[in-house]
């Protein structure tokens, strides 16, 4: 596999790289609207379009069913919606990683990243449990110091403290933090917490990563490791790197 360019490794060093999970690492929308449109069958309803259930994905499954039986005509009570969301994991769990993939570029990229002295760690709004294996499914735990979801944190993205706890997980500082995301729900966070926010163009977003404001956008990981250079230059490491 190409590994990707370490010309500039001290910009890097005792740096944390945070990373969203679902539309930012892993293409995880088939597994995640297929398990949607399974609980819509179940119900009697017509499954949504890939295209149309996208964008739901970002801010947890609760919010994916909430959105899509909202979508497919079929508006929820909150007791049914706790209902739906029990099944919804039970059905996912057996089914995370049928379809689901890292994105072109990801594992090189990560792996860049590492071995140029950055922490990595994932804070994502999916559950800590299901983030896991997910990415042990993948062979992608061996390469993050921390997994954090909404259940290992204080409050979900875009809440900073979510973002917080997941660089104090993986022993990083958010002053020597980036934020790689996909939605709104990253950029909140990577704001609110003073991070750096780089964004990537391919995920699931309701509202265009462009519009969200990022330092920098990316089309394709092989961009990455050079954009985190570029965003932690200015402020390389002293006595709190690695």
């Amino acid at each position: 596999m190409r590994r990707l360019d370490l010309s500039d490794n001290q910009a890097l060093s005792g740096a944390t790289i945070a990373f969203d999970l679902d539309g930012t690492l892993v293409d995880t929308a088939q597994d995640l609207v297929g398990t949607l449109n399974y609980l819509l069958a179940e119900e009697g309803l017509r499954p949504l379009p890939l295209t149309v259930a996208r964008p739901f994905i970002g801010k947890g499954a609760a919010w994916l069913i909430e959105r899509g039986f909202t979508a497919a005509g079929a508006p929820q009570t909150a007791e049914r919606l706790t209902e739906l969301f029990e099944r919804f994991l039970t059905h996912y769990r057996t089914h995370i990683a049928d379809e689901s993939r890292p994105f072109p570029g990801v594992v090189a990229a990560l792996e860049s990243l590492r071995d140029s002295g950055a922490r990595l760690c994932v804070c994502t709004n999916k559950r800590t449990e299901l983030s896991v294996a997910l990415l042990d499914a993948l062979d992608l735990s061996r390469l993050f110091s921390a997994v954090t979801g909404p259940d290992r944190a204080p409050a979900a993205k875009p809440d900073p403290r979510h973002l917080l706890a997941a660089v104090a997980d993986a022993g990083g500082v958010i002053e020597r933090t980036v934020m790689v995301g996909d939605a709104a729900t990253d950029a909140g966070a990577a704001r609110a917490a003073g991070a750096k926010l780089v964004l990537v163009s391919f995920g699931y977003t309701e509202v265009p990563a462009v519009e969200l404001g990022p330092d920098l956008l990316i089309d394709h990981f092989d961009e990455l490791v050079a954009a985190c250079q570029k965003l932690l230059d200015p402020c390389r490491a002293t006595g709190g790197g690695l």
